[in-house]
């Protein structure tokens, strides 16, 4: 029954195909022609095929895309007229109608590819490549070729669905399956997958090997295998071929160790690079277990089965892909850095979206940054610079105990981690360099105990590895905390312990003239000492001057540390030079108060102790000169025996000097209470306020600059005021010079006065008669020639002594001109205040207006 039912189906198949062909060709439908023999092979071996399509069982589907088909080759006709017959065709229900028509449209369709891939000139052998074998062997052949392309379309359209026949059916599918892969693949995919997992540790396999062309491990171009096959077996050789960076970077990292490049954290990332390896080789190990498994063929257990193919492989290198990728990227970027830098170039690569990658950064930086904070603890809680191969963002450098605390240590912004801002950087900086100045230079221990009361504020701990990567709060606790309390245990044994302020409070009284009873009495004693020339003073005589000074004065009640620390310094002087160009004195600032009062600091305030010695002087003398002029003025009466013209020519003359010593006075006491009270009182309050708020050293620093910097730009001894600074000297120069004038002019007045006196005595008087003729007999005697000459030679005098003081009065006027013009051009505002002073009633503005 079973060989007539087949007769009949092979009858139904000729008579198919000789319709068919008749349509194309008459002759072709020959049952004796050739093609009609090739056409009746290929529809037995379609229909004979036991694999079904790789579709779904939906007519509709099939339907839809032979319609669109047809729409997309232009035939809009055929494509009704299908719709048309579907339409009636699936309406057909019942006895006698087709139950799978799906199957039908689906042959339809399959069958009209092909056919137009035949007319389009395709070699029949594409689509029927066993066309040599006879017709027993037609069967086998035509399922071997029709599982191949079911194969590739399944592989294309990404599932195989295989039909559930008979058991014997579907082993031999599967067998036919497995001897097509066979004919393809020239290695079997159980020794590529060693190859590959060879070439991920390193090791060159057999088929699998590093091609330094590529740059990379490949299949030999000898082998045959499909391209998709060389495909993944490439992109799984990727992991390989970043596994030989990354363990070549860790061999050579360590073959150099303890090279001064590498560092401690560049050992730390080579230790934690080498940790992930050993996951790495762990994962290796199981999948090498793994791969001594044969892998199946297509089945129902197949997905489950312990095996490992190329595919599943590719899933688990997922994960140790990205992680790889991301180490050889490091290792990339860390080749020429070390250090600080270093974790802060890794720090880079961890601020990413993906958990894995965040996670696996992290634990990387916990490991690479553990030296970085290690160095941080030490130096913040002990002042230790832990530092041997220069990886920390803080440099230290050998200086002497004055310069530890401004040129000992430094930040090194290249070492900076990007983690680490710079405001808590400089607090690390500065909470260090407090430990270190207390230790160095205050030989000073309490230091310790606030160290541990800030490890016990910050809640932290102080073991090794305590503080970590990611801990960024923590570490800014500990470092508020430690500086907090260091700071303020340093600025205590500054001002209890060394008692700054009372060393600052000298300077101003001593070197700064703030006191003014030791000040006058100094230069009453020393006045006369420092009118010789400079290179006949004794030092030592001066020192002693001072010691009497102060042993005269109020100064006497001070500290003797104070006291012992002032002392006479004699500047370089040239030929010329009087006492008063090279007097000054200095304050021996010692550790720890030598780091305020550095070298340059007190070179300022002896350019402003110079300035106000010079003030002082010029005052000292204006007040000598009244001392002069005074009892002169009040005997100016007295001149009865000299001509009408000689006695007002004399008051004439002293009218001027007076005039001019007015002057010059009102110039010179304004000048000194601006500077007195306007300058040096008003700065010394703000830094006493600024001292009362600062927090570290640092601050007491900035505030003691502050202080000084004002001093000198009101002073007029900043670089801006320079041209008035040279003015307000010549100016100086020029008083000092009237009282030579001024001197001279009343010793005259005082030899005249004492000659006409003694010319209008008795000649009774012997003894003083013969004084007055020895004297008289004195070559350039006023009285040697008689009254008459006398009177000629005291007009002559108060002549000449009238003439230089209108100079120096035009002189004076002119310089001082010059200065008060100069004054309203400064920046400093507090120079605007110094004109206003000089000129509270608008004299000289209203004089300057009338010339």
């Amino acid at each position: 029954m079973e060989e007539e039912d087949q007769r009949k189906v092979t009858d139904l198949v000729i008579e198919v195909v000789r319709r068919l062909l008749s349509q194309q060709n008459p002759q072709n439908a020959s049952p004796n022609s050739p093609h009609f023999s090739q056409s009746l092979r290929y529809a037995l071996r379609i229909l004979s095929s036991r694999l079904t399509p790789s579709v779904s069982p939906d007519a509709d589907a099939v339907a839809e895309s032979i319609k669109r088909r047809l729409a997309t080759q232009g035939n809009s006709s055929d494509a009704l007229t299908f719709a048309d017959l579907y339409t009636k065709f699936a309406s057909k229900n019942g006895p006698g109608s087709v139950n799978n028509k799906w199957a039908v449209l689906y042959l339809l369709k399959i069958i009209s590819e092909d056919r137009k891939n035949a007319i389009s000139g395709m070699d029949s052998s594409v689509f029927l490549p066993n066309l040599g074998l006879n017709d027993d062997e037609m069967g086998n052949d035509l399922r071997v070729l029709n599982a191949k392309e079911n194969r590739e379309k399944a592989w294309k359209n990404g599932v195989l669905l295989v039909s559930k026949g008979p058991e014997n059916l579907r082993e031999i599918s599967f067998r036919e399956f497995g001897n097509l892969v066979e004919e393809e693949n020239e290695v079997t995919e159980e020794v590529l997958v060693r190859d590959v997992l060879y070439a991920c540790q390193g090791i060159d396999g057999k088929y699998v090997k590093f091609d330094s062309n590529l740059d990379g491990y490949a299949l030999s171009d000898s082998i045959k295998v499909p391209r998709a096959t060389r495909t993944i077996v490439r992109k799984l050789c990727e992991l390989g071929w970043l596994f030989r960076k990354v363990k070549g970077y860790i061999s050579e990292s360590m073959d150099r160790f303890p090279a001064e490049d590498l560092g401690t954290v560049g050992q730390a990332f080579c230790a934690a690079l080498q940790d992930e390896l050993s996951e790495y080789y762990k994962l290796l190990a199981v999948l090498e277990a793994q791969s001594t498994n044969p892998i199946p063929l297509v089945s129902e257990n197949a997905s489950s089965g312990n095996y490992l193919s190329l595919r599943r492989l590719s899933v688990w290198f997922a994960e140790p892909m990205v992680k790889m990728r991301l180490m050889a990227i490091l290792v990339d970027k860390c080749k020429a850095l070390r250090g600080g830098a270093m974790a802060g170039a890794i720090h880079l690569h961890a601020q990413h979206g993906d958990p894995l990658v965040h996670d696996f950064m992290r634990r990387l930086l916990r490991r690479v940054c553990s030296p970085l904070f290690e160095m941080v603890r030490s130096w913040v809680l002990e002042g230790e610079l832990e530092d041997i191969f220069a990886e920390f963002f803080i440099v230290g450098q050998p200086v002497k105990a004055e310069s530890l605390w401004r040129e000992g240590y430094r930040l090194h912004a290249g070492m900076l981690p990007l983690f680490i801002s710079q405001s808590i950087a400089q607090r690390i900086l500065r909470t260090g360099k407090s430990i270190n100045f207390l230790r160095v230079c205050c030989d000073d221990r309490g230091w310790a105990d606030a160290a541990t009361e800030a490890v016990a504020a910050a809640g932290v701990t102080t073991r090794r590895g305590g503080l970590g990567y990611g801990e960024t709060d923590a570490l800014e606790s500990l470092v508020m905390e430690a500086a907090k309390r260091i700071d303020k245990h340093l600025l205590d044994v500054i001002y209890k312990r060394y008692k700054f302020k009372e060393h600052c409070l000298a300077i101003k009284r001593y070197l700064l003239l703030g006191q003014g009873d030791f000040v006058q009495y100094l230069m009453d004693i020393v006045g006369p000492e420092l009118s010789e020339p400079a290179n006949t003073i004794s030092s030592f005589k001066l020192a002693g001057l001072l010691e009497s000074a102060i042993r005269s004065s109020n100064a006497q009640y001070d500290d003797p540390d104070i006291l012992d620390r002032l002392r006479v310094k004699m500047m370089p002087h040239g030929t010329g030079d009087r006492g008063w160009d090279v007097f000054s004195l200095e304050y021996d600032a010692r550790v720890p108060l030598d780091t305020v009062f550095t070298e340059s600091v007190m070179t300022r305030y002896l350019r402003i102790f110079n300035f106000l010695w010079k003030l002082r002087r010029v005052e000292h003398a204006l007040i000598g000169a009244w001392k002069t002029m005074k009892p002169n003025c009040l005997t100016s009466h007295v001149y009865t025996k000299l001509q009408h013209a000689v006695k007002l020519q004399l008051l004439s003359t002293l009218r001027r000097c007076q005039v001019l010593w007015d002057e010059m006075n009102h110039f010179v006491t304004n000048l000194q209470y601006y500077i007195m009270f306007e300058v040096l009182e008003v700065s010394w309050s703000n830094f006493s306020n600024e001292m009362e708020v600062a927090k570290d050293l640092d601050d007491l620093l900035a505030a003691h600059e502050k202080y000084l910097y004002s001093i000198v730009e009101k002073s007029l001894l900043g670089e801006r005021s320079q041209t008035l600074y040279k003015s307000l000297f010549v100016l100086f120069d020029l008083i000092l010079q009237f009282r030579s004038h001024a001197d001279r002019f009343y010793e005259g007045i005082h030899e005249l006065q004492v000659r006409t006196a003694e010319s209008s005595l008795s000649s009774q008087d012997k003894n003083k008669s013969r004084q007055t003729k020895d004297k008289s007999s004195e070559p350039g005697s006023w009285i040697r020639e008689g009254r008459k000459a006398l009177t000629q030679r005291a007009s002559e005098f108060l002549q000449n002594m009238g003439q230089e003081l209108d100079a120096l009065a035009t002189e004076y006027k002119s310089l001082l001109e010059g200065f008060l013009t100069e004054l309203p051009v400064q920046q400093h505002v507090d120079l605007k205040f110094l004109l206003f002073r000089l000129d509270f009633t608008e004299f000289y503005t209203r004089q300057h207006a009338t010339v």
